[in-house]
């Protein structure tokens, strides 16, 4: 068992280090959080799988239309699905886009760094050229704004890399629920190495993005370019919806004067690590949506545990945001134990000791979050 001998004494956070060093998660290992967690991933997995097609599909089949009117019936229009859509008896896609617009805000990551290349610009203008041929007035428009159809792929490779992204982790964590109904996984550790193992596994998957016009494919992000999975599209993800996201509408001032939004953009904490699940339910709470949509597919086990809780479900998707932190905590905590510099059972004391910083460091972003509160 590994111990640390120079404990932080200004590290509030400093037992979960320990945990961690010990094979433990950030979140508290027991019965309840294990069939909550499982529950919550297995509808997650679900929510995602349909977020995931979607994106896909309007970065394949929506790129440079300017009024997508139908970009969220994935190629089946039908006057029943349109009015399922007016009546919000659907998936709400709306969530997946939010998120999509808070990675690529905060930026990161190789796709990121790809974007604004001259490699990039040219492979964009090709497509550009090709999509609006016989199009003068658009070709005409993009001469006098040259940036804005640049603009709007640069945003489909987002919707692509979101959607491979979440295809990936769709997938782990439906497996996850898979096995846990034979028995297989039974504690915390066990959820965190089913979903490390996945991490790892998909770690140097290619993220690549091709259109097709006119029967000829164009490639936006090419194989070649060597964007992976992990490293560019999940470790940003973390970064830019567990950590940092956007402060919701009504929450907070957005008054300059207020100084309520930091400056920076590197400062934000409006991450599903850090958001209180009283307002969820609320307008302008953009993962009321994910909530919404994860009611739908909750385990009958998980549903019966909401069922007995004090307010019954009349506040039910609060309950299911609360559930959703734990199991955000346990992929963060797959994602800590996955990036880390050595091997967690290291007996080399120099390597042990950079493991410490490591930790540190990320113990130092959780201390205003809802860890404490997860595991109380």
């Amino acid at each position: 068992m590994v111990n640390l001998k120079n404990k932080p004494k200004n590290q509030p956070l400093g037992e979960y280090i320990e945990r961690l060093l010990q094979g433990q998660a950030l979140l508290v290992d027991s019965p309840q959080n294990v069939l909550e967690v499982v529950g919550i991933l297995k509808s997650y997995g679900i929510v995602l799988d349909a977020y995931s097609k979607n994106l896909i599909y309007i970065a394949e089949n929506q790129f440079l239309v300017f009024f997508p009117f139908f970009k969220y019936f994935n190629g089946e229009f039908s006057w029943g699905k349109l009015f399922r859509h007016w009546w919000h008896d659907r998936i709400n896609f709306e969530y997946a886009e939010y998120c999509m617009k808070a990675m690529m805000w905060h930026g990161g990551g190789g796709l990121d760094a790809y974007l604004d290349t001259i490699e990039f610009q040219e492979r964009a203008e090709a497509v550009i050229q090709a999509k609006f041929a016989k199009n003068p007035l658009v070709k005409s428009v993009n001469q006098l704004f040259p940036d804005f159809l640049i603009e709007q792929l640069r945003v489909s490779a987002y919707y692509s890399g979101l959607g491979q992204f979440w295809r990936v982790m769709a997938d782990i964590f439906l497996s996850l629920s898979d096995r846990y109904d034979r028995g297989e996984i039974e504690t915390i550790p066990q959820v965190v190495d089913h979903i490390k193992a996945g991490l790892v596994a998909d770690a140097t998957r290619p993220i690549t993005y091709c259109v097709k016009i006119e029967g000829k494919v164009y490639d936006i992000i090419p194989k070649s370019l060597g964007l992976t999975f992990l490293a560019d599209t999940a470790v940003p993800y973390v970064e830019a919806v567990f950590f940092r996201g956007t402060p919701f509408l009504g929450t907070v001032s957005y008054n300059a004067q207020a100084y309520q939004v930091p400056p920076d953009q590197a400062r934000f904490q409006y991450g599903a690590l850090y958001a209180d699940p009283l307002p969820i339910g609320g307008a302008g709470i953009p993962p009321t949506l994910l909530m919404q949509d994860m009611r739908h597919y909750l385990p009958e086990y998980l549903h019966e545990i909401y069922r007995k809780s004090l307010r019954g479900e009349d506040d039910l998707r609060v309950q299911i945001c609360i559930t959703f932190q734990k199991s955000m905590f346990c992929v963060t905590t797959a994602t800590i134990l996955g990036l880390m510099p050595f091997p967690v059972d290291t007996q080399d004391p120099s390597e042990q000791a950079a493991n410490e910083v490591y930790l540190e460091k990320w113990m130092d972003r959780f201390v205003t979050s809802r860890l404490l509160d997860v595991n109380s």
